[in-house]
C-alpha cells in the first residue's frame, strides 16, 4: 500500500493546525538552518501504518530527502527503520511530532486488525464504519493494512436493515425482502437481527445475509445447524463484541464472517524518533 491516503491540502491542514504561526522555538533559538536527520524505528513488533503519509508530510514542510523503509501493511519487529529524512531542522522539526503521531495511531490500528485477522482465519475480517468521524481514509487505510476488508464505507454503498429501520415498516420480512430486491436488484438484502426467532422469520424471507449482533459463538453454532435443518444458507456475520480474545471461537462456529470496529480504539503503536545535526550525536524522542 504505497498511495496516501490524504491529498496535498489535507496533509497541508495537519501541519498548519500543529504549526498555526511558526516554530516559536526553532526560530527563537536560531538553528531553523542547520542539516539535520531523522529517523523513525518501531520500539515493537507492529504492522506499519501511515509512513507514505508522514514522508509526504516532511517533503511539504520544506526541502527534505524522505525514504520510506517499511511501507504501510509490512509487519516489522523492534527497532526496524521504518522511514528516514534529512533537511533543514527547521523542515525537520516543523513535520516530525504531526508525522509521529499519524504513524502511531495508523500501526496501532493496522496491528490490532492483523492480530484479529490472524486469530480468525480462514474468515474474513471486516471493518464497520465506526471510526472517528473527520479519520475515515486513515482509518480505512490502516485496517486494510492489517489485512483486513471494509465492512461499508457510508449509507450510500449496501442495504443493511436494523432493527431501527423496522420500526417504521409494518411489511412482514417476505414483503421487505421483495421490495429491496424489486428497488435495489444489484444489491443483497442484509439484515441485522438480535434473536434467534429474527434469525428463522428473516432467512426463510429470502435475506442472503444475517448480520448477528453480539450472539456469542455457541448460540451463533446452534444457529447454523437450526439453519441447515430447515435448508436455510444465509451467509452469517459475526458482529458485536467481536475482537481477538474470541475471534477464533466465531471462526469455528460456523460464521462466515467477522465485522467489527474494535481497530479503532486500538492503542497507538510506539515510534521511536532519533534526530541528528551533522557531525554531531542523535537524540531519541
Amino acid at each position: 500500500m504505497s498511495d496516501c491516503a490524504l491529498s496535498d491540502d489535507a496533509l497541508y491542514r495537519l501541519l498548519a493546525d500543529d504549526v498555526p504561526a511558526g516554530d516559536l522555538t526553532t526560530e527563537t533559538l536560531g538553528i531553523g538552518a542547520a542539516p539535520a536527520r531523522v529517523e523513525f524505528r518501531a520500539r515493537g513488533a507492529m504492522r506499519a501504518c501511515g509512513t507514505e503519509e508522514a514522508r509526504r508530510l516532511f517533503e511539504l514542510a520544506g526541502d527534505t530527502r524522505c525514504e520510506v523503509r517499511a511501507g504501510s501493511g509490512t509487519p516489522v519487529e523492534a527497532g526496524a527503520l521504518l522511514l528516514s529524512a534529512e533537511g533543514s531542522a527547521a523542515a525537520l522539526h516543523r513535520a516530525w511530532k504531526t508525522a509521529q503521531n499519524l504513524v502511531e495511531w495508523m500501526s496501532g490500528i493496522a496491528t490490532a486488525a492483523a492480530a484479529i485477522v490472524d486469530a480468525a482465519r480462514p474468515l474474513a475480517v471486516a471493518c464497520t464504519r465506526k471510526n472517528v468521524p473527520g479519520t475515515k481514509a486513515l482509518s480505512v487505510k490502516a485496517v486494510r493494512a492489517g489485512g483486513a476488508i471494509v465492512h461499508r464505507l457510508g449509507l450510500s454503498e449496501t442495504l443493511l436493515v436494523f432493527a431501527e429501520h423496522r420500526l417504521f415498516i409494518d411489511a412482514e420480512p417476505g414483503a421487505t425482502v421483495r421490495r429491496l430486491r424489486a428497488l435495489q436488484p444489484e444489491k443483497r438484502a442484509v439484515v441485522e437481527v438480535g434473536d434467534a426467532d429474527e434469525v428463522l422469520a428473516w432467512a426463510e424471507a429470502g435475506a442472503e445475509i444475517l448480520q448477528l449482533e453480539k450472539f456469542p459463538p455457541d448460540r451463533l453454532a446452534a444457529l447454523r445447524e437450526r439453519l441447515q435443518a430447515a435448508g436455510l444458507a444465509p451467509l452469517l456475520v459475526a458482529t458485536g463484541g467481536v475482537g481477538v480474545h474470541n475471534a477464533a471461537a466465531y471462526a469455528s462456529s460456523g460464521a462466515d464472517m467477522i465485522a467489527t470496529s474494535a481497530p479503532y480504539t486500538a492503542p497507538p503503536a510506539d515510534v521511536a524518533v532519533r534526530f541528528e545535526c551533522a557531525g554531531k550525536g542523535g537524540r531519541h524522542a
